[in-house]
């Protein structure tokens, strides 16, 4: 568990940019019920923690995909995070869209993609990876390679390294469940009675139900 994780894993606390709350549930998108709820748009408003995100980034993009030419955000969460990326960087920036444009060009790739460019993709979370994977796949679509993806936060779903095992693409997070719960539990944010729920939600998130 490294130092900028947990780090992280505070950060998202303290803004509430992750909250926990075992005895209610909080309902995703997805229709899944989860005693957490994540939304990292809220990191925007807070400069050092935002800042503290796009640097470890760009850090984790020289490291390991140092022949990267192109940024791409998934929308819309993490558009702006990418954005930062890219202008760290001094790369050029795209970002994929959920579905195409319903006028105009159509388009389900905003920006430029040079064709045969080498790309990391910006995401701010990852549950099972499905919409996070459809991304990649319109990138592969446009004839670029995906050198990997880079994603805020993960909760660490079986689902979720089966879909990226199965797209052939690699996954690297800032952050994740295991250092996040760590973190709760070592300052306060819940007891070991919530951990209990929290742990059992996550053994069947998609059938459980406070």
């Amino acid at each position: 568990m490294n130092e900028t994780a947990k780090q992280i894993a505070n950060s998202l606390l303290q803004i509430k940019a992750v909250k926990i709350n075992p005895h209610r549930h909080f309902v995703w998108a997805s229709g899944w019920n989860s005693p957490i709820y994540c939304d990292n748009r809220k990191i925007l408003s807070y400069p050092e923690i935002r800042k503290l995100i796009y640097t470890a980034f760009a850090e984790k993009i020289k490291e390991q995909y140092a022949d990267c030419e192109i940024i791409a955000g998934v929308a819309t969460g993490a558009i702006a995070h990418g954005v930062l990326v890219a202008e760290m960087l001094n790369m050029p920036f795209a970002y994929v869209r959920s579905s195409p444009k319903s006028h105009g060009m159509e388009n389900l790739i905003e920006g430029e993609l040079t064709e045969n460019s080498k790309v990391v993709v910006i995401e701010d979370l990852v549950s099972t990876g499905a919409s996070s994977i459809a991304a990649v796949d319109a990138i592969r679509k446009a004839n670029c390679k995906v050198l990997g993806m880079l994603a805020i936060f993960s909760y660490e779903f079986d689902a979720a390294s089966q879909n990226f095992a199965a797209a052939n693409c690699d996954l690297t997070t800032l952050c994740n469940y295991t250092t996040l719960l760590s973190e709760a539990i070592k300052y306060g944010y819940i007891n070991a009675e919530d951990m209990e729920i929290i742990n059992n939600w996550r053994k069947s998130p998609e059938t459980w139900k406070k």
